[in-house]
């Protein structure tokens, strides 16, 4: 049975991920390594975490001598690392932690597998996730390919480019098999209520102000998370080694329009009159250094892989709308973060 490492299973996007490979493919044994950070949730999980081919191991992927320790007890086929701290403001607060999680783990990740999985690259591989933020910004035309040269403006976003750099840089100096991919915003179930999304919806269920950067012109590119998933597996089953694919929702939406939009569906959804919601808005400080524009061009994995968005942004908001309102409890232990002491007791000795 090939084994795989999903790292930061436990977050947003990798939950989906771990999720779709458990259920997907009985055939691999899937090692869930997170640190359980803030963004680390278990009870992302809770429906898969009994399978028979599902395992979770707490661990940092900073602490090089654990990495190395866990790769030779696990023997791991193959990795599919989307651990990283993710969020821009925090880079701003606190680039440090970013540069060791996202640059530092990465090359940890990538000594351990060049050193376990010497002389049978050719059966084993390193997949990388990363962001269309490596790119920089466009303006108002234009859309990133992946030809696009990299010109991060953000802490996060130069640590993703690093890593990306990193990733190809194993492939020509040491002949490893790696893929990249760098993906839009995501948007669905299970997201940290601190993106914009899931923000919104929480503090328009609770009648309390929705932030705006600036005058919510900056516009963004959202990709449905399960329609990510999706891409990933079959990034990681049919590119070809050295491959990198940009993934993306093809659905450009300035925040103030999107805002608008989600204060729309939760005034019809939840009895208000319509309007009323949208009196929450409230304009703030724009960011330091946010980026104008971004927008994904997917042809590639289309015309190559055959992957298209299974369903609109408005559907998919609808979606998303639907399990927040279904799921309560979840929302209440996050941001209360009952969530985090949970399982930060039950994994204590791991």
């Amino acid at each position: 049975m090939k084994k795989i490492i999903i790292t930061g299973g436990a977050g947003f996007i990798g939950s989906h991920v771990v999720r779709r490979f458990v259920t997907q493919h009985p055939e691999y044994h899937i090692i869930n390594l997170d640190k359980l950070t803030y963004a680390g949730n278990l009870a992302n999980l809770k429906d898969i975490e009994g399978a028979p081919n599902y395992e979770f191991v707490k661990g940092d992927i900073v602490d090089a001598a654990f990495i190395d320790q866990l790769f030779a007890d696990k023997q791991p086929d193959a990795v599919i690392h989307l651990a990283a701290e993710s969020h821009v403001d925090r880079s701003i607060t606190n680039p440090t932690e970013f540069v060791m999680t996202n640059v530092i783990g990465t090359v940890n990740l990538l000594n351990a597998a060049r050193n376990l999985w010497k002389g049978r690259y050719d059966s084993t591989r390193f997949y990388h996730v990363s962001t269309d933020e490596v790119y920089g910004t466009l303006g108002e035309d234009g859309m990133f390919t992946e030809e696009t040269a990299y010109d991060p403006h953000s802490p996060y976003s130069a640590s993703k480019a690093s890593s990306d750099h990193f990733v190809r840089a194993y492939q020509d100096t040491y002949g490893m098999d790696t893929v990249i991919s760098n993906c839009s915003n995501n948007y669905g179930s299970y997201h940290f209520p601190e993106k914009l999304i899931p923000l919104a919806i929480h503090n328009i269920k609770q009648m309390k102000s929705i932030p705006v950067y600036g005058k919510g012109e900056n516009v963004r590119d959202w990709l449905w998370v399960e329609d990510h998933a999706r891409a990933i597996e079959l990034i990681f089953h049919k590119a070809k080694s050295g491959a990198t694919y940009n993934i993306g929702g093809h659905n450009e939406w300035k925040n103030i329009d999107l805002i608008q939009l989600l204060c729309s569906i939760l005034d019809k959804k939840l009895g208000r009159a319509e309007g009323t919601s949208a009196g929450l808005i409230t304009y703030v400080t724009d960011r330091a250094g946010h980026d104008l524009r971004y927008a994904i061009d997917a042809t590639k994995l289309k015309t190559e892989l055959g992957w298209v968005p299974s369903i609109t942004f408005e559907e998919g908001l609808e979606k998303t709308v639907d399990w927040y309102l279904a799921n309560q409890e979840w929302l209440d232990d996050v941001t209360s973060g009952h969530y985090q002491q949970y399982y930060s007791e039950q994994y204590a000795d791991r």
